[in-house]
């Protein structure tokens, strides 16, 4: 089982729906999927969730089958997790639903990575609990994959997820704020494991099991803007060029002597369109892009999209499928 996270600490890229898309599409090729809702916000859990299931989870004065049901127990420092509740969207895709209470944990998650330095248990069980529910979860299923949402921050809860990734991808606009969202990535991507790896020979519980913060930056993926004449805007162009080489300086550390364009950077992922028109159309459909049908409206011009939407996110996974 591999744990695959898109991040970026600048927001607006379309990381969400990047893992809704990935994680239907590994589905539609017979992969095992569960998708865990770690962003407050919790659009991805809104965008697989039909209304009346979001509000028989949400609207009640019971206790919520969400992550946070999880986790309370470790909070409290009472016990241990609790077992995710998984809302099943296909047959190979499932989902632990997030909860906007997450926030609140973030403090805790703050002051139990300082503890971890002073071999306190209950701080190791807190920074690593999201690493062992997804575990537990996903073995219960037989998962082949597990896709995190998380929020674009460098926060805690950000901090105690992305230790558990085994790839890191990183969701791209060709724009000034998305090129230094990367060069923020790599170096704290760095930090954040060197400093597990000093935290984790410090935990007294040899029973308890830790994540090894392997994070490994797996390439970029980039989120085009409106395309004019099947030619980029200058602006876009101007940003796109500095992509490649602001990912080997910044993410990998292993500067090229060759420039690369998007184009032919074996470090680019995917280059994805802004199917504008399609995107209403789907979550009206409640279904990702690709899988629009005419009845759905993708019809004539829409459907040639559709397809190219199809071969472009299989491509995307076909390269996600083969990382090592």
């Amino acid at each position: 089982m591999k744990t695959l996270i898109f991040f970026n600490n600048k927001g607006g890229v379309g990381k969400t729906t990047l893992v809704y898309h990935v994680g239907h599409m590994l589905a539609e090729l017979g992969k095992r999927v569960v998708l865990f809702d770690l962003d407050p916000q919790m659009n991805l859990t809104t965008m697989l969730l039909p209304d009346q299931r979001l509000l028989e989870l949400y609207d009640t004065g019971q206790e919520r089958m969400t992550i946070m049901r999880s986790i309370r127990p470790v909070i409290r420092g009472m016990g241990d997790f609790e077992p995710a509740s998984l809302e099943s969207i296909t047959d190979n895709l499932s989902l632990i639903p997030g909860d906007l209470d997450l926030s609140g944990f973030e403090d805790l998650l703050s002051d139990s990575w300082t503890k971890c330095l002073n071999r306190e248990e209950l701080a190791f069980r807190r920074v690593s609990v999201f690493y062992r529910i997804l575990l537990e979860a996903t073995q219960r299923v037989q998962a082949d994959y597990c896709l995190i949402d998380i929020g674009p921050n460098f926060g805690a809860i950000n901090r105690a997820t992305l230790i558990a990734a085994d790839n890191v991808m990183i969701p791209m606009a060709a724009d000034l704020f998305s090129l230094q969202g990367l060069k923020n990535v790599g170096p704290t991507l760095t930090t954040w494991r060197d400093e597990w790896t000093e935290r984790r020979i410090r935990n007294p519980d040899a029973t308890l099991v830790l994540p090894e913060a392997t994070m490994t930056p797996s390439g970029y993926v980039v989120m085009q803007h409106s395309i004019w004449d099947s030619r980029p805007v200058k602006a876009y162009q101007r940003w796109a060029d500095q992509i490649p080489g602001t990912y080997e300086r910044n993410v990998i550390a292993q500067p090229s002597a060759e420039q690369h364009t998007l184009a032919d950077d074996p470090n680019c992922l995917a280059i994805l369109k802004h199917y504008r028109s399609l995107m209403p159309m789907a979550m009206e459909a409640r279904k990702p892009v690709f899988l629009l049908k005419p009845a759905d409206g993708a019809i004539g011009a829409h459907y040639q999209a559709v397809k190219e939407v199809y071969r472009n996110f299989e491509t995307l996974c076909g390269r996600i499928i083969a990382f090592p």
